[in-house]
């Protein structure tokens, strides 16, 4: 073939290419082309993590109902630390960066799994980043709420679970400003900046709660149904 080629008048220089360019798969000269953008990293050993959804609103204002309501338990003994996170999710990977790939678009990795460029919307004040070091994962029942409902009397093993949740609408990348807002308050005390995303919240929170058979306080409870109102 090439011999034909070069009775063509084809320049040596091609002809020389050649055999790379048949023999060699597609994405080879993609990802050797000088230009090549980085590949990203596999998430979590090669499988990437859908944003859980929460149930629809008829089924958290059930799950709501359920809920027990008292005042909120002592905080002594509490420390995040009782909260072992974030966890190791294999592929050098752990909680932070299993959710920061999961919940941006673009999202590109180094060799120790940590987020180096991508886009990430901050749902609970509308805002736009290309930094993840401007991002926090929010844990949406707080761990400090989840102690004074109920996970002061939990296991280590199980306070770790709740707070490394992956199955659940329980961890979200948001805007580092906004999660410190927030802080451990209740939806009584804080609520989404952006009403927009009162509904999944509400739901999402409610959600957790009944899961893990944690309590809300009456103000908490009024509030939520609140929130849920605005799902339509």
């Amino acid at each position: 073939m090439i011999k034909n080629l070069m009775a063509r008048g084809l320049p040596a220089l091609l002809l020389a290419a050649l055999p790379l360019l048949t023999t060699a798969p597609a994405s080879y000269a993609a990802a050797h082309h000088p230009l090549a953008a980085p590949v990203s990293a596999p998430v979590a050993g090669g499988v990437r993590r859908d944003l859980p959804e929460a149930p629809p609103a008829t089924v958290a204002r059930t799950e709501l109902a359920a809920l027990n309501v008292e005042a909120p338990h002592s905080m002594a003994g509490y420390s995040r630390a009782r909260f072992p996170h974030w966890a190791q999710q294999g592929a050098n990977c752990d909680t932070r960066e299993v959710v920061l790939a999961r919940d941006g678009q673009d999202v590109v990795r180094d060799a120790e799994c940590r987020a180096v460029s991508g886009a990430w919307f901050s749902p609970y004040d509308d805002k736009t980043f290309t930094n993840a070091g401007q991002l926090d994962i929010d844990h949406i029942v707080p761990l400090a709420n989840a102690w004074r409902s109920g996970a002061d009397r939990w296991d280590t093993p199980k306070r770790k679970a709740f707070a490394n949740d992956l199955d659940n609408p329980q961890l979200l990348a948001v805007s580092a400003a906004s999660n410190r807002s927030k802080g451990d308050q209740s939806p009584d005390q804080w609520s989404p900046p952006s009403r927009a995303y009162w509904c999944t919240y509400s739901r999402a929170w409610t959600h957790i709660k009944h899961l893990y058979g944690l309590s809300v306080t009456a103000p908490e409870r009024e509030q939520l149904n609140v929130m849920l109102d605005t799902c339509g």
